[in-house]
């Protein structure tokens, strides 16, 4: 990582531009600097360098020390301590808004539901959807998907989530209780749906479903209690086949998965998920085929 990329980060940590300029050039120096020296090597102007590195000192992030009997010097603190420092102030604020917001929160008026575009956002919020569970977590999609989702979901299993997981593929390193799909091939999956699925639900509160085409994404973020309802059961159901399927013998249960009219009826309108989420999005659905009239009598 680049020092600009260090400096970026502590701004983002709550460090102004200046302070995280000055105790890089405090850390990358390993003695102590005047504010003359510290202005020079950090491009903080010298006339505020001192201001800059008083506040370092009210924040805990350097300290005085004497150059000898007329003049100051400053020190960081040790990165490590730093960060250690930041994280438990960090932790302090998110325990104290924890308790504190719902109380000044009003009840919701309205249900949220916002639209994502791209893939990024996507996984972005998925992310935040897999953060918030704290009783049970529902999760399908594709090993591309699930992957980078992995971190904070193992994290919600290590604090007691009951985590579900459907993935349409083989997962060397499946997380809470996975299930790999299985009764229908991932590509067959994929020519069905149009696009890789991804669902993620956390306490039957919140969700996000999306799908994914090779670079393009398109899905909602939804607190709508039905909608969620919808993505929860869909995710149940995949596994309750799954279970029932494993107690019949595989080659029967595929002849009569691929082959039963009834189930193939269901299957026939290829590619109508994708096409779905990327209207939400803000797309277009292809041209509607026309309703089929039933034949009258002669």
């Amino acid at each position: 990582m680049s020092q600009q990329s260090v400096i970026e980060e502590l701004q983002r940590l709550g460090m102004s531009g200046y302070e995280a300029k000055a105790y890089v050039a405090l850390v990358g120096a390993g003695t102590p600097l005047n504010g003359y020296e510290v202005a020079k090597r950090s491009g903080v102007p010298r006339s505020t360098v001192y201001e800059t590195l008083g506040k370092l000192v009210g924040r805990g992030a350097a300290y005085e020390v004497r150059a000898g009997e007329a003049s100051v010097g400053y020190i960081s603190l040790p990165p490590t301590a730093l960060l250690d420092r930041m994280r438990r102030e960090f932790d302090q604020s998110i325990d104290a808004l924890r308790q504190a917001l719902p109380e000044v929160a009003s009840p919701p008026q309205v249900r949220l539901v916002h639209n994502l575009s791209d893939r990024a956002s996507l996984l972005a919020r998925a992310e935040d959807v897999v953060a918030a569970a704290r009783n049970d977590l529902f999760l399908s999609g594709w090993p591309q998907e699930i992957e980078p989702l992995k971190p904070l979901v193992r994290r919600a299993s290590d604090e007691g989530v009951d985590v579900s997981v459907v993935s349409f593929g083989e997962d060397p390193e499946p997380v809470g209780n996975t299930i790999a799909h299985r009764f229908s091939k991932p590509e067959v999956v994929l020519e069905n749906l149009g696009c890789r699925l991804l669902v993620v639900s956390a306490d039957r509160e919140q969700a996000v479903i999306g799908g994914i085409v090779n670079g393009d994404a398109w899905g909602v973020y939804t607190d709508d209690p039905a909608v969620v309802l919808v993505a929860v059961e869909y995710v149940r159901h995949d596994i309750a086949m799954h279970l029932i399927a494993e107690k019949f013998d595989l080659g029967e249960f595929e002849q009569f998965w691929t082959s039963d009219p009834a189930v193939n009826r269901l299957r026939a309108d290829h590619g109508a998920p994708a096409a779905l989420l990327k209207r939400s999005a803000g797309g277009s659905l292809p041209p509607r085929r026309p309703r089929r009239r039933p034949s009258q009598p002669g």
